[in-house]
């Protein structure tokens, strides 16, 4: 019986510094655990929040759930304030970006809120999280600057751009898709 060396690259393995997940199998199949995104793997995610639930934030789900075959895992919570004060704000909010693998930004939170706007992405820019950064929703005004530049990539309110973006920067997935344009000759 012949035996290969099948070598799993996975992103915790890539952080620790070593080759992680080398493994004997006999050939076949790899028996390698894939990242793509799947039920049983989902994308894990923060959507940046002022501790409540703003239309912009609850419409982030309404485009993710109508995406076919993408799953995620939601880790931010405005639902639960830690108090007023502002480091425990700040402390919670960092347990909510450590386990995640993408940060989608809402461009709407920084008028009102741009200290901890731009704080929840500079700790994901520090934390090397990729930040998606959502466009105003319904506006020509363009996103501020300051927070432009600490985006990975910015799309606009698209289900199609949001779910590619995810998968590119999470999990190094690129799409396939391509658009078909159907039109009538006269």
């Amino acid at each position: 019986m012949s035996v290969a060396v099948l070598i799993c690259l996975t992103r915790p393995s890539l952080r620790r510094g070593r080759l992680a997940g080398a493994a004997r199998v006999p050939r076949g199949p790899a028996l390698c655990q894939t990242s793509r995104v799947s039920q049983a793997n989902p994308i894990r995610l923060f959507i940046t929040h002022a501790w409540e639930m703003s239309d912009d934030y609850l419409r982030v789900f309404e485009y993710l759930e109508s995406a076919r075959n993408f799953f995620y895992k939601n880790y931010s919570t405005p639902d639960q304030p830690p108090g007023a004060e502002k480091e425990a704000q700040r402390e919670n909010l960092r347990k909510q970006i450590a386990p995640v693998e993408a940060v989608i930004a809402l461009s709407s939170l920084y008028d009102a809120h741009q200290d901890l706007l731009t704080f929840q992405l500079l700790f994901a820019q520090a934390s090397k999280k990729p930040v998606i950064l959502m466009k105003p929703f319904g506006s020509t005004k363009a996103a501020p600057k300051a927070i432009l530049d600490l985006a990975s990539e910015i799309v606009e309110w698209d289900e199609r751009a949001l779910v590619d973006a995810l998968r590119l920067h999470a999990r190094q997935e690129k799409s396939g898709r391509w658009d078909t344009i159907e039109f009538k000759l006269d």
